[in-house]
């Protein structure tokens, strides 16, 4: 007699983390039927953010197909190879998406059982939260919004840099408004130098209000990096 197969749920969920200090996007968290399995196998762990999803469907990370790839899952606001990630491989057998061969290179050495997925339920779920915006704050917005257009225009090649972060900058819970700056939008670009020489980084550090439409906020501050020189208006942080 063959054992019936558990077919399991995947929902993807947009989470700010608690410490933002690696990366202040929203990581979009597995959870398996409706469970943060992973939290009890690598609890210190965060899923990749909402950057890693923002391209075409072969590029998001759970993209299965018939060939099985490793991926990372969550990982800690250090470093995988500091603390340890958890991995598993991902693929896809005709109706079925299939996660398997778990790794957990933390000092956690538990790891999951094999989870089979209904293919059209999981390739839905993914397309899902991949357009999902409604977890967004205006800060995200806005900062979402100016990296489409700073990552469009061209203006950073022009001057012979690259830009290199857009990110959302959060008001930190407890602490006084005089030790932290205020909520608003970090870009961060690098100049290229010669051969063998340093690259120059520079930085942008834009203010959000609650009284413009973040579309008419995104434009302003877009209009203000693209009327001159990047490396000339804003600040240079190290060289």
């Amino acid at each position: 007699m063959t054992d019936q197969l558990t077919i399991s749920v995947l929902t993807l969920q947009h989470r700010i983390p608690d410490d933002w200090a690696a990366d202040p996007w929203a990581e979009v968290r597995p959870l398996i039927d409706g469970v943060d399995l992973l939290k009890g196998v690598h609890p210190e762990g965060v899923a990749l953010s909402c950057r890693h999803w923002r391209g075409p469907a072969e590029s998001w990370p759970l993209k299965a197909t018939n060939q099985p790839r490793r991926v990372m899952l969550t990982e800690p606001t250090c470093t995988a190879g500091c603390c340890g990630a958890l991995y598993v491989t991902l693929r896809r057998e005709g109706d079925r998406v299939v996660w398997d061969a778990w790794e957990n290179t933390s000092n956690i050495t538990a790891v999951l059982a094999d989870i089979h997925f209904d293919a059209a339920q999981y390739d839905a779920e993914l397309a899902r939260a991949a357009a999902d915006r409604s977890w967004e704050e205006p800060v995200d917005t806005v900062a979402r919004l100016l990296e489409q257009t700073l990552t469009g225009s061209g203006w950073f090649e022009r001057w012979g840099c690259v830009l290199t972060g857009v990110w959302p900058r959060r008001k930190e819970p407890g602490v006084a408004e005089e030790l932290t700056s205020p909520e608003g939008v970090d870009v961060e670009f690098q100049h290229g130098q010669a051969p063998g020489e340093r690259a120059c980084s520079y930085a942008y550090e834009l203010f959000v209000t609650h009284d413009q439409s973040v579309e008419e906020q995104a434009r302003q501050l877009a209009a203000r990096i693209l009327a001159d020189d990047p490396r000339k208006t804003a600040e240079l942080r190290e060289c």
